[in-house]
Parts: structure tokens; C-alpha cells; sequence
């Protein structure tokens, strides 16, 4: 082979090598393909929950309960999982119809792109399509800077929602979650940014959209839950150097809805079995039970009231996520005075009923009296008085 021949076929295996090693530092996300092919029931089984990811956690959609959880406070990089809080900071602040001019600094950003040009314009609903489906960095610049006014404004915006929503653990520094300092969250501040999210109805119909035409674009979602896990509907992939690979998953089943979070993967298939193996954890163990239920529990003794006795009643009915071995290890205490003084003011808290797994208040709810009950005057004293007298020489 002469040196001609043999530097072409080393140019042609350095480019090989070069896109293999960098592909994801070019495109933080490919589209969405099935990997769950090889995977069975037997599987899940034995390998239980050694998950690969660094950190995990799997919340109730409807009550917020940890169902599992690793690592799942400790502070990580969480790359573009941070666009879930640029969709709702969007959605709540802006105009959905507004018409959004790309500038040069949006469309001059690197990683996973929509691929907009500066100078055109597309709707912030358009661009809320590219955010999540395809995580395009160029369009989370492009809304930032038109909902917020500058890139600075808005990230403070995203920060005081973080705050709002109980995410404390959470700090961003950019919309679209490429790697910089002082830019983290945890899986359970995520898990909690994520379920808020969910009830934005826009943002539900979104991140379980496979694809959709958008203009002379075809976007197709990263998430390759959505394709190989049935119930799969969202949420939001990312990728970064110091992040590695993570995913935000919800899915429901039967009435059921959990939302799970795994952070730090080693590969796309890694972070899709972590998120597979403690998602069918929680559908496989965890029923909704009514823990507490709305009722009147009788009537509490009122001193100097009018009426010598109040009705009092359990507040509200609480369903929660429960295995069968929980609900053997449940009890309940009531915690109420012997007796109250007037006045008695309608709905007013006269105690607690709490329940508890192990040791471990699991949920409570507020006993309220049922209706108002007046103090006695001195004169209704007195009156009481000539009452009873005149009943006894009658």
C-alpha cells in the first residue's frame, strides 16, 4: 500500500473516531429510539433496583410522596432537565402567540439545537415545541430573551419559581442547562419542579408529543421513554459532560401517575433502565389507599357556651400511595382536648388526626368544630338561675 493510500485510510479512521468520542458534545440528543428490546419482567427480578444512575428518585404525581429515592438530595449539574423550569417560567410570563425574533446570540449557541436562524421568527408556542422536543438550546435563548427581556432577568424569574415551588436545593444560571459553575438542582427538587409542570396543561401536551411539524421543521422528541415504556407520557432528556445522561420521566397507568428523575448515567440506555427499573418498583407496589377519610367523629364538651356540646369533624379525605406491608405497619392517633371553652367559631381547628407508618407521621388532616357556638353573658347566667329556681318550687 503506498503512503498515499495509507493516509487516507487514516484520515477516514481519525474522523470515525473523532465522531464516535464527540457525537454527544456535537448534539446533545438524538431522537428517540427503542432500546427496551432485550429487556423482560425475569430481568427487573433479579436485578431489583441496582440502578446506574447517581441519583434517583420516583415521586406520586397526585400526593408528591417519595416512593424510592438515591442520592436523591444531594446537588448535581442536571444539563437540559433545567428546560422544565424555562417552560413554566414561559408559559406563566408570556404570550403564547407572541411572534419571537431569534437573535444572533440564540442562534449562535452550541449542543442540541432546533436549528433557528437569526432574524426569523416563530410563535413562543413554536418555540416552547422546539425547547422540549428536540431541547434546542438556541430556542431556550430565544425565549428567555423575549419573556424575560434579557437573559439575567430571566433566570432570576426561574429562580424565584424555583423557591415558590419548594425547590431550595436549586440554583440556575442558564435556561437551556449546558455545563457552568453554580448550576444545579437534585433529583428531588426536579421531581417537584417536574409535577408543578405537569399541571400546566400546555406543558402535559407537550413533553408526550412524539413529534410534530413545526414550519419547514420536523421535531421529534429525545425522550425514548415515550416510544419503549408503556404509560410513558414525558417528560425531558439531558445530556452534559458533567451531568452525564439524564431523564425525567412521567408515566400512568390505570388512574396511577409517578414521575421519576435519574440523574447521571452512564448511557441512554442506562439512564432508561434506572428510570424502567424504579417505575415498575412503584407500579408494582404502590396502590391508592384512603388513609383519612372526611367524617364527623361525634361531639366535643364546650364550657360557658350556650350549647353545652359541638360537633366536630375530620377535615379532609387523604389518599396516598401504599404497599401492602405499609398498610399492616399503619396507625392512627386523634389528638383532641377533653373539653373547650366558648366561643366556638364555625370550622375553627379543635385538634389533629394523624396517621403514622412506623414511627413516621405519614399525613395529617385538621379536626374542625362544626358549627359556631356563643359564649354565655353573666346576665344568661343569671337567667339560668331564675330558670332552675322556678323549676324547683313549681
Amino acid at each position: 500500500m503506498n503512503l498515499k493510500k495509507i493516509l487516507i485510510v487514516t484520515v477516514i479512521l481519525m474522523t470515525l473516531f473523532v465522531t464516535v468520542i464527540y457525537a454527544d458534545d456535537i448534539n446533545e440528543e438524538a431522537p428517540a429510539s427503542s432500546i427496551f428490546e432485550d429487556l423482560t419482567v425475569e430481568t427487573y427480578k433479579s436485578e431489583g433496583l441496582n440502578i446506574n444512575a447517581r441519583s434517583a428518585i420516583v415521586m406520586d404525581f397526585e400526593s408528591g410522596r417519595v416512593l424510592f429515592e438515591k442520592n436523591a438530595y444531594q446537588k448535581r449539574p442536571m444539563a437540559s432537565t433545567t428546560k422544565v423550569m424555562t417552560a413554566i417560567v414561559a408559559i406563566e410570563n408570556g404570550n403564547l402567540d407572541d411572534m419571537v425574533t431569534v437573535s444572533k446570540n440564540a442562534a449562535s449557541i452550541h449542543g442540541s439545537l432546533m436549528h433557528l436562524k437569526a432574524g426569523e421568527t416563530l410563535t413562543l408556542r413554536e418555540l416552547l415545541y422546539g425547547l422540549l422536543l428536540c431541547s434546542g438550546n438556541d430556542a431556550a435563548i430565544a425565549i428567555a430573551e423575549h419573556v424575560g427581556g434579557s437573559m439575567e432577568n430571566f433566570i432570576k424569574m426561574m429562580n424565584e419559581k424555583a423557591k415558590e415551588i419548594g425547590a431550595f436545593d436549586t440554583n440556575f444560571t442558564t435556561p437551556h442547562g449546558l455545563d457552568e459553575v453554580g448550576h444545579y438542582s437534585t433529583a428531588y427538587d426536579l421531581a417537584l419542579i417536574t409535577r408543578y409542570a405537569l399541571r400546566i396543561p400546555l406543558f402535559n401536551e407537550i413533553v408526550k408529543t412524539t413529534s410534530i411539524q413545526i414550519g419547514g421543521r420536523y421535531l421529534q422528541n429525545t425522550n425514548e421513554m415515550l416510544t419503549s415504556y408503556p404509560g410513558a407520557d414525558g417528560v425531558k432528556t439531558g445530556y452534559t459532560g458533567k451531568a452525564g445522561r439524564c431523564l425525567i420521566t412521567s408515566a400512568t397507568r390505570d388512574g396511577r401517575r409517578f414521575i421519576s428523575v435519574v440523574l447521571y448515567c452512564d448511557s441512554r440506555a442506562q439512564r432508561a433502565l434506572s428510570s424502567k427499573k424504579i417505575l415498575d418498583y412503584a407500579f408494582s407496589l404502590y396502590y391508592p389507599r384512603t388513609v383519612i377519610k372526611s367524617e364527623y367523629l361525634g361531639t366535643l364538651p364546650v364550657i360557658k357556651g350556650f350549647e353545652k356540646t359541638v360537633p366536630v369533624y375530620v377535615e379532609k379525605t387523604v389518599t396516598m400511595p401504599l404497599s401492602d406491608a405499609e398498610m399492616e405497619n399503619l396507625y392512627t392517633k386523634i389528638s383532641l382536648p377533653e373539653q373547650i371553652y366558648a366561643p366556638v367559631t364555625e370550622k375553627a381547628v379543635v385538634g389533629t388526626l394523624s396517621v403514622y407508618l412506623d414511627d413516621q407521621i405519614l399525613c395529617e388532616s385538621p379536626i374542625r368544630a362544626g358549627k359556631s357556638v356563643k359564649q354565655k353573658t353573666i346576665l344568661q347566667y343569671f337567667i339560668d338561675v331564675v330558670i332552675s329556681w322556678l323549676k324547683l318550687i313549681k
